[in-house]
């Protein structure tokens, strides 16, 4: 089978690791032949790095972008595949104007985000990345909607695989200091009330705890973000927080954790890793990994809400009794990372969606007038047609190690 790989574009995130792994996967696993069409980014070296061939898309100015739709048509016309593969939501309204509609091309949709959106045609085959999204969206009447969990490679995302002494040397980290790191962009939506909080529990903490908190990650609200941590370092007199920067490949920095804070993507590799796992959300949501915890985290997914109090009791406590069982407790890194391997592996996932593309040929979408209508009047009513503003070059190639939704796995700090 012969498959197009269609992401917005190649930003360093959770979607983008996951899309580019899982193809090389399904290539070298299942014999698919899979060429990527993006916008190209700080990932499309990941890309070729796998061996695989992208052809590169123009950044999208409208929504929907009929230059972006051109450019796929044409994509189509060269490579005649078999099926689209589609990430999330902005590529998905150009596949399906620009290639199911007119040509009749079956359209795969994979939407990892944490809610399902009206905006996503119904008619498609459509993959949700938690066991309670999808519930939500066969409750909507979505009948093709079908299961693919986040993968994670626990080949090369293990301690057997990752020198971890080298990223400690280099950030001065000390045998005594208890390390947490977090891997995430610095942007606004979702992911700025967990970090502040992070910073602020890190300050209520430090004189109690000799932790050092290492943050992997860049964006447009980093500045703030050093502001906030050179804070925390001067009332604590020492350097309890550091920003490392972005980087392509973090996972020396999960190898050289005690803790991991973080959501998403990220929060499966450091379980990978077999390390402590405090999951973060919004409104205030923190809750460790534990085996009482791991049923309902993979029902669902590594985020939550919480309850929205100002207190940060929750992110503390938790950081309190990971860091109090280190050392004492080896099995709950061996749960974490059978869990892991079990269900979230990249070979469990890539076969499981190999199946899926197999079914959806065999019995593929018809383009549907109801379908077309509905999604044409619910996107005009909410102004989705419209002009969008292309995002500067520096904010449109933002690192994260997570992704809980589209375009890598963002935040507010003010």
């Amino acid at each position: 089978m012969k498959i197009i790989v269609f992401l917005h574009d190649l930003v360093l995130g959770g979607t983008t690791v996951n899309s580019i792994e899982l193809a090389a996967a399904l290539r070298d696993l299942h014999g698919h032949e899979v060429v990527f069409f993006a916008t190209p980014g700080p990932m499309q070296q990941m890309v070729l790095d796998h061996g695989l061939r992208l052809i590169p898309a123009p950044v999208a100015r409208t929504q929907p972008s009929p230059g972006r739709m051109r450019a796929l048509r044409q994509a189509i016309r060269d490579e005649k595949p078999d099926l689209l593969h589609v990430w999330e939501i902005l590529p998905c309204i150009d596949a399906y104007w620009g290639a199911h509609v007119p040509l009749g091309l079956p359209v795969f949709v994979t939407d990892m985000r944490m809610q399902v959106t009206r905006r996503l045609p119904k008619a498609l085959h459509t993959t949700f990345g938690t066991p309670e999204v999808l519930d939500q969206a066969k409750a909507a009447g979505r009948k093709r909607s079908l299961l693919l969990l986040p993968p994670v490679d626990t080949r090369i995302n293990s301690m057997e695989h990752t020198q971890s002494d080298d990223f400690r040397a280099q950030w001065s980290v000390s045998p005594e200091q208890i390390t947490l790191v977090t891997v995430s962009r610095l942007e606004n939506p979702m992911k700025g009330e967990s970090l502040r909080r992070t910073l602020q529990a890190v300050r209520s903490l430090g004189h109690e705890l000799p932790l050092r908190l290492l943050l992997v990650g860049d964006g447009a609200a980093r500045s703030r973000t050093a502001q906030l941590a050179g804070q925390v370092n001067d009332h604590l007199g020492r350097e309890a927080i550091t920003l490392t920067g972005a980087m392509r490949d973090p996972r020396a920095a999960y190898a050289a954790a005690d803790i991991v804070l973080g959501m998403g993507s990220s929060a499966l590799r450091a379980l990978a890793y077999g390390k402590p796992l405090v999951v973060l959300g919004e409104r205030g949501f923190a809750r460790e990994f534990t085996r009482d915890t791991a049923a309902s985290f993979h029902y669902t997914g590594f985020y939550g809400i919480g309850d929205g109090a100002a207190s940060n009791a929750n992110l503390e406590a938790a950081i309190r009794a990971s860091a109090g069982r280190l050392g004492t407790d080896g099995s709950l890194g061996e749960f974490s990372r059978r869990f892991v391997v079990e269900s979230y592996s990249l070979e469990v996932v890539a076969r499981q969606l190999s199946g899926y593309f197999a079914a959806a040929l065999a019995d593929p979408p018809r383009v549907s007038a109801w379908d077309v209508l509905r999604n044409a009047a619910f996107n005009l009513r909410e102004q989705s047609f419209r002009v969008r503003a292309p995002p500067p070059p520096a904010m449109r190639f933002l690192d994260d190690g997570s992704r809980a939704g589209g375009g890598n796995e963002s935040v507010s700090l003010g």
